[in-house]
């Protein structure tokens, strides 16, 4: 089977424009909602208000975009929340979807859909949902992973992992819409590893290497590839991909999914503003549909089942370290890093790419750019490379080092050196070291 020709780096937009002009972006936002907010009260009204209210769901769409003038924000504000036309016109998708295993398939027919069609009373419910939309619900066909998991060897070269269950996390049988069986990946694919062998949710699988296993397909199928995404493709390497809508070279590292209720903006280059969490329901809402080649939306329960779930995702304990040492490196990121790191999940608001210093290419990009990035959270933070939005270096050592603003050296990405993100790297190695064993408590 040949695949579609879209791809994740260049999505088709729908034909048909809203002629009517976007609204201005709204001020500023810096802040995340406010703690007390959380209540599980608070968020069922809030539920109840994504999933009934359409005025809601595109105020909050609107105040959620940084921007209106990138193709991320356009196509969202030209086809969401509009009643009559667009996306909403789209039917919903309750799919019937199976976990990929080393067993023989077995047929689908008998197999429930995923969702009940009943909407859960408490959180718990919401959250027990949003697992089930995490790990089943296919965001396409994937000719690509089926291919790759004909061949186990390759499959786990290119961080196909399995589960102690004996399932392929990410990687389901699903019926799709024209009633054939097909292989489809799910946002486990890139969100779950393993760890001394349990899976971890949340934890960015950086073994995948999403440009290989497609290549692979096109050299063992004979199934033709435009050559300038070839190039890119092999540029990726493994936790990497360009998912921008454009044509832009913007690869970004896969992310950690921990400590997003404490985030004041998603995504790398801060594209959605996290005004509440109706935005982060609207980002996987349009995500599921977008992926899926605009045929089908998900029914709305599911796209916030699986926004409650993003949110109780918790990092594994990390290793306290030496208590004097981790101190000291605490009140040295008080005093110089707190300024732009400065959330619960050590993140914060957006800085000025020309601050950062970093490859610009995402920042400014017509998909999804701001003109900023997206202070990185800091849980996990030992165990979260490679760093920078853009997976250019390897370690933690590298990120503080010197070394690596030197024409010779040879980081991920190859030789050259990787610029930008100054802070700590002309510290005495004794504060340096300090510092380092503070973000490895984290």
């Amino acid at each position: 089977m040949r695949p579609r020709s879209i791809t994740v780096a260049a999505f088709v937009l729908l034909g048909c424009r809203d002629p009517r002009p976007a609204p201005s972006p709204p001020a500023p936002v810096d802040a995340a909602v406010a703690a007390p907010a959380w209540s599980e009260a608070w968020l069922l009204e809030e539920g109840r208000r994504y999933l009934d209210d359409p005025a809601h769901r595109r105020r909050s769409l609107e105040s959620s975009l940084t921007r209106h003038d990138n193709s991320y924000a356009r196509q969202r504000l030209d086809h969401y929340a509009l009643n009559t036309t667009g996306w909403d016109l789209l039917p919903p998708w309750n799919p019937i979807a199976v976990p990929v295993t080393d067993a023989p398939a077995a047929p689908l027919d008998g197999v429930a859909p995923l969702w009940d069609g009943q909407r859960p009373g408490t959180l718990r419910g919401w959250v027990e949902l949003g697992r089930a939309v995490f790990f089943r619900y296919p965001l396409r066909e994937e000719v690509f992973l089926d291919h790759a998991l004909r061949r186990p060897d390759f499959a786990r070269s290119v961080g196909i992992v399995r589960a102690p269950d004996g399932s392929y996390p990410g990687a389901v049988r699903f019926r799709d819409i024209d009633g054939a069986t097909k292989v489809g990946l799910t946002c486990a694919l890139c969100h779950t590893d393993l760890r001394d062998g349990a899976l971890v949710v949340g934890r960015a699988r950086r073994s995948f290497d999403y440009g290989r296993m497609r290549l692979t397909y096109h050299a063992d199928t004979g199934a033709p590839v435009d050559p300038e995404l070839a190039r890119r493709m092999r540029a990726w390497g493994p936790g990497r991909a360009d998912v921008t809508e454009d044509r832009d070279e913007d690869p970004v590292a896969i992310p950690d999914l921990w400590g997003l209720r404490e985030q004041q903006y998603l995504t790398q280059a801060g594209t959605i503003r996290h005004i509440g969490p109706a935005a982060l329901a609207i980002r996987q809402e349009t995500q599921l549909l977008h992926s899926n080649h605009e045929r089908v939306r998900p029914p709305r329960e599911l796209a916030w089942a699986l926004a409650m779930y993003l949110y109780s995702l918790r990092a594994p304990e990390r290793p306290a370290g030496d208590a004097a040492l981790v101190a000291q490196g605490g009140r040295l990121f008080d005093e110089q890093c707190r300024e732009c790191h400065s959330n619960a999940a050590g993140g914060g608001p957006l800085v000025a790419a020309s601050r950062v210093g970093t490859d610009p290419a995402l920042a400014t990009g017509h998909g999804r750019g701001t003109g900023r990035y997206r202070p990185a959270a800091l849980i996990a933070v030992a165990e979260a490379g490679p760093y920078l939005h853009d997976g250019s270096l390897a370690t933690l050592e590298d990120l503080f080092g010197a070394a690596r603003f030197s024409p010779g050296y040879r980081g991920v990405n190859g030789a050259g050196a990787v610029p930008g993100h100054p802070w700590g790297t002309d510290w005495r190695s004794d504060d340096r070291a300090a510092l380092l064993a503070w973000l490895r408590s984290r």
